[in-house]
């Protein structure tokens, strides 16, 4: 079998590659870097420049499954030029690949596609499933939206869709732990806002295992990829704290001083979402990493 990833070469795909390798799934990528393409009989790059909507001949040769998780990370300054740029990265990469489609003769018979719990309002007592309709009134939804929309054209293909609503990343390097892990590490941090947040967390082998999962099973429709036990922010600021042998003694940061900080991107780290991971564990998905603290222990 072979599968075709864009974004391979970041957190999740760099993961989910070696995952699928290991697995016996070969895996063609995309990059916009010629000096990252290797050429190995399971693990082979090919350039792609979406701006020029310009894409390397043979990249579907053989590929059954299109992954896609590229996408520009919204951890930056949200300057309006940039909120273009996190919104393109997404749907014209996505467009490119349909495009691509249309014009060749292929296999190709799933769609999986990356997404994001920030598309559920934010709220300190609602679960969100998979089927709520409500969408949050905000940037982050705005992405979401526009996103899995870019993910539903291929249906018009005939080519099955899924798409995986992605919570906070827990891994060792990059992802959201790292930049928490900062002001900890200097005995500096502490909650933010009001700490009651939700946070729907997902340590990175789970992450990885269940795109894999969504391969191996053909999966179709919308799945959160997020931990069954979800925690508030002043838990996971705290448990981190004491993983790193490091005390919580500041007060909570101001919900003014984080919108003063880090302007409207500030929601990120304000939004609640409590979300159900329900729905992949009645599917088959068993979850290595069920619990934060251990999770944690895995990676700090």
């Amino acid at each position: 079998m072979r599968i075709l990833i864009t974004g391979a070469t970041g957190l999740i795909g760099s993961k989910l590659s070696e995952m699928c390798r290991e697995k016996g799934i070969k895996v063609n990528y995309l990059t916009t870097s010629k000096s990252k393409i290797e050429k190995k009989d399971d693990y082979q790059g090919f350039y792609w420049d979406p701006k020029e909507d310009r894409i390397e001949e043979g990249c579907l040769e053989g590929v059954r499954t299109i992954v896609h998780l590229a996408g520009a990370s919204i951890a930056e300054p949200w300057s309006q030029s940039y909120k273009r740029t996190i919104i393109k990265s997404r749907t014209e990469t996505a467009a490119l690949l349909y495009k691509t489609l249309e014009n060749s003769t292929h296999q190709v018979e799933n769609f999986i596609s990356a997404s994001a719990i920030g598309v559920y309002p934010s709220s300190l007592e609602k679960l969100y499933f998979e089927d709520d309709k409500a969408k949050a009134d905000n940037f982050v939804g705005e992405v979401v939206r526009k996103w899995e929309s870019a993910a539903d054209q291929f249906e018009k293909q005939g080519i099955d869709v899924a798409k995986i609503r992605v919570g906070l990343v827990l891994a060792e390097n990059g992802g959201m732990l790292e930049k928490i892990k900062k002001p900890i590490s200097l005995n500096m941090g502490a909650a933010l806002g009001s700490g009651k947040q939700w946070q729907s967390w997902i340590h990175i082998k789970d992450l990885a295992g269940i795109f894999l999962f969504a391969i191996e099973n053909q999966l179709t429709g919308i799945y959160n990829a997020v931990a069954p036990n979800p925690v508030t922010n002043k838990e996971l600021t705290k448990e981190l704290a004491s993983q790193m042998g490091k005390s919580i003694w500041l007060p909570n940061v101001p919900k003014f001083a984080l919108k003063g900080l880090l302007g409207e991107m500030s929601q990120i780290v304000l939004s609640s979402q409590l979300v159900s991971s329900k729905k992949i564990e009645e599917s088959g998905y068993n979850f290595e990493y069920t619990n934060l603290s251990r999770a944690l222990g895995d990676l700090t």
